[in-house]
């Protein structure tokens, strides 16, 4: 039987936006404002992976865990909240937060700033070319004037293990969607979506174990101490966190996951979580009509063109370039490439100069990133392993946050650290780590410190308020000055 040839529908526009992210959503809305026709497509939900199965729905599950937490260290207050959280409240409130997994308000926002959207699945079909092949089944055919913007971001990444598809494994999505509490949850990996979940499910309800395949701990790319503090908070919390575990092979029986771990041990969960990193979602998107191999990341260079493409036509803005897979990385390299797109199609030479106006230097210089659990952990900047592998002379200042009397006031009991990089050929600061409850609102001040290169001599006039933990500015400066002062001769 022959099937009927798809209406094929021709349009032409400045600018493509392949993925309706936060990353998709904010070039689009940048090259509009540069006076460009802009079209955005998308197959799933607009507002992507972020919206509604990633930092929204996670932090959702978490705010609630994290105010308990901080409530019990409060004097008058830890008994009125002693008991078990309200996992329906909790979950429903979750599901507010994702609108239900409904994108209205999405697509009215496209509208307010005058983008056109098509719904389906794009392929590229060379140069310039978009193919889109709409739910009904229908042909669209784009053309774009200036360029292409690929946003269509990562997917999880999922190791081959012997068993797997038997047991219905967990990604990212399940977990921060999931409808009901499983009683065993055994969370694979030791990154920030690993400890985060562990860190919500615990709370809900579920008996959590970590297994870490490595001996590097949780939190590997940042500041050891962060890794293990947040390792002890799981602990103290009931989760049962394992370091040089691997996964061997699973297998589901009567319901349960059978884990066999690689040292001969077995582990029985009612749900198993992959936290495992991240793959490109490139697969399918016709790179391969473009001179591109499917699947790969898409290397881009500081204004986010694509550098393997000749003409300068595409661009790859947000997780999908591997720069930094980050939301709000995401969306500055989507005002950097936008801003980058409207100049060239007026002609204009790009401003790729160091912190530029079409330059994403702070996927290099000052990624900041808050991991949500307790103790929260706020870094942006260079790690003190970086700064060596970089060659950087750095000077390393540690203080401990409870010396400061606005974390006396924020909890009893109050832990955390801060650690300070100073650059010494530059008096400036190179990073910064803090962690600790509510640490995350200390980040935005330490991401100007970064991104302005303030000297720490004009920093001694940024007086913070007394009594807050921001406090710990002032501590860290004066231990770094009472390092450089000579001693009595």
């Amino acid at each position: 039987m022959n099937r009927p040839r798809t209406n094929e529908d021709r349009r032409t526009y400045d600018v493509i936006v392949l993925g309706a992210g936060p990353t998709g959503e904010n070039v689009a809305e940048r090259t509009r404002a540069a006076g460009l026709s802009t079209v955005i497509v998308e197959r799933e939900l607009l507002g992507g992976e972020c919206s509604y199965w990633a930092c929204e729905p996670s932090k959702a599950l978490l705010r609630p865990v994290l105010a308990r937490a901080d409530a019990r260290r409060v004097p008058g207050l830890r008994q009125a909240v002693g008991g078990p959280l309200d996992v329906a409240a909790v979950l429903a409130h979750r599901d507010e937060i994702v609108f239900h997994w409904k994108d209205d308000g999405q697509v009215g926002w496209l509208d307010s700033v005058s983008v056109d959207l098509i719904r389906g699945h794009a392929r590229l079909d060379g140069p310039r070319q978009v193919a889109v092949q709409t739910p009904d089944g229908d042909t669209v055919l784009l053309t774009a004037r200036h360029a292409v913007a690929v946003c269509t971001g990562t997917a999880a990444a999922v190791p081959e293990i012997p068993g797997l598809d038997s047991v219905r494994p967990w990604t990212s999505r399940e977990a921060t969607s999931a409808g009901r509490v499983p009683g065993r949850l055994a969370v694979v990996g030791g990154g920030v979506v690993a400890v985060e979940m562990a860190t919500a499910w615990q709370a809900l309800g579920s008996q959590v174990t970590v297994l870490v395949r490595g001996d590097a701990g949780l939190l590997a790319r940042m500041e050891p101490f962060a890794g293990h503090m947040v390792a002890d908070g799981l602990r103290e919390a009931g989760v049962d966190v394992r370091l040089g575990a691997s996964v061997a092979s699973l297998a589901r029986e009567d319901g349960e996951v059978r884990i066999a771990l690689a040292d001969g041990g077995e582990l029985a969960a009612d749900e198993i979580l992959f936290a495992t990193g991240r793959v490109s979602r490139t697969a399918d998107l016709g790179l391969e009509t473009v001179g591109l191999t499917p699947g790969d990341w898409l290397t881009a260079d500081d204004t986010c063109r694509v550098t393997a493409v000749a003409d300068g036509w595409l661009y790859a803005v947000g997780d999908v370039n591997h720069r930094v897979l980050l939301t709000h990385q995401g969306k500055y390299q989507a005002r950097i490439a936008g801003a980058a797109i409207g100049a060239r199609a007026r002609g204009e030479l790009a401003d790729e100069t160091r912190w530029g106006a079409h330059a994403a230097t702070a996927d290099i210089a000052a990624v900041p990133q808050v991991v949500f659990t307790d103790p929260e952990v706020a870094a942006v900047g260079l790690t003190t392993r970086e700064a060596e592998r970089a060659g950087r002379r750095v000077e390393v200042v540690d203080y401990d946050i409870a010396g400061v009397a606005g974390a006396h006031q924020y909890a009893d009991g109050y832990r955390g650290r801060a650690r300070l990089l100073v650059d010494m050929d530059h008096g400036t600061v190179a990073g910064v780590t803090f962690v600790g409850p509510g640490v995350g609102e200390l980040l935005y001040s330490a991401t100007v410190a970064v991104v302005s290169e303030v000297p720490l001599e004009r920093l001694w006039h940024a007086v913070p308020a007394f009594p807050t933990i921001s406090e710990v500015w002032l501590r860290l400066l004066e231990a770094y000055r009472d390092r450089q002062q000579p001693g009595p001769s």
